[in-house]
């Protein structure tokens, strides 16, 4: 219960919360398609299962992408994924990806396939989750990545309208949530492992400290990458933008 009471635990659970709001759209959409040929007494078992058996899936990757952070340059290679991430959330593509989506009108079917396309598009959530629970440290990982998932998904499934009517009507949440993405990356990147001794540590501090590097580094990097993301992310947005038609 100590991790509760610590601010890092709670601004993690907070990043979490709002990435998967922000990159589990889809998954509300996916769950609707799969489910959508089932009967109606079926239709929320599949739901319900479907649910569960992606937030199981989600914990194991996400378990996996913590231990393998811990490696020397996949936390850089990580960061340039959520840079990447957070252009995509500012610039769009045009396609769904929703047309390959199979409904069934068998439950377990329907699930199958709702877990099988969680999977397929969880890459950019496990990352960007992983590098949220960075921030918690030590063994307060595991269980805020939990909580935030226990917290998030419900919000996912049943408030994704309201979510996706939020972000059409205030265009800065999806802003906000790029820079986010942004401000993770470059958190992560000064903490990889192969170059965390290039930066200065709070080493006067703590024995422990002078394995981490300094929190003026560690927001200064996070400012840098959120601000990355915000001006690739607009320029990209700018080219894509369709040209005003001739007079």
């Amino acid at each position: 219960m100590e991790q509760f009471m610590q601010p890092e635990f709670w601004v993690a659970v907070g990043q979490i919360i709002m990435i998967d709001i922000l990159l589990g759209g889809d998954n509300a959409v996916v769950i609707a398609l799969a489910c959508r040929r089932l009967p109606d007494s079926q239709r929320m078992k599949g739901i319900i299962w479907g649910t569960a058996g992606a937030i199981v899936l989600r914990v194991i990757l996400i378990f996996f992408a913590l231990t393998l952070l811990a490696i020397p340059y996949l936390k850089l290679v990580g960061a340039a994924l959520l840079v990447w991430i957070g252009v995509k959330l500012l610039a769009p593509d045009d396609d769904g990806g929703h047309a390959n989506i199979q409904s069934s009108d068998k439950l377990w079917a329907a699930v199958k396939t709702v877990v099988v396309a969680d999977l397929v598009m969880s890459v950019d959530n496990v990352i960007a989750i992983a590098g949220a629970a960075q921030t918690a440290g030590g063994d307060h990982q595991m269980p805020l990545v939990i909580f935030g998932l226990l917290v998030s998904i419900p919000i996912i499934v049943w408030g994704s309208q309201l979510v996706i009517k939020l972000m059409d009507r205030f265009p800065l949440i999806i802003t906000l949530g790029g820079m986010l993405l942004g401000w993770i990356a470059g958190t992560m990147a000064v903490s990889d492992p192969a170059v965390i001794g290039y930066f200065p540590t709070d080493a006067a501090k703590s024995p422990a400290a002078a394995a981490e590097v300094s929190a003026v580094t560690r927001y200064a990097a996070g400012a840098i990458g959120a601000l990355l993301v915000l001006v690739i992310g607009k320029v990209v947005a700018l080219r894509r933008a369709p040209a005003p038609e001739a007079g």
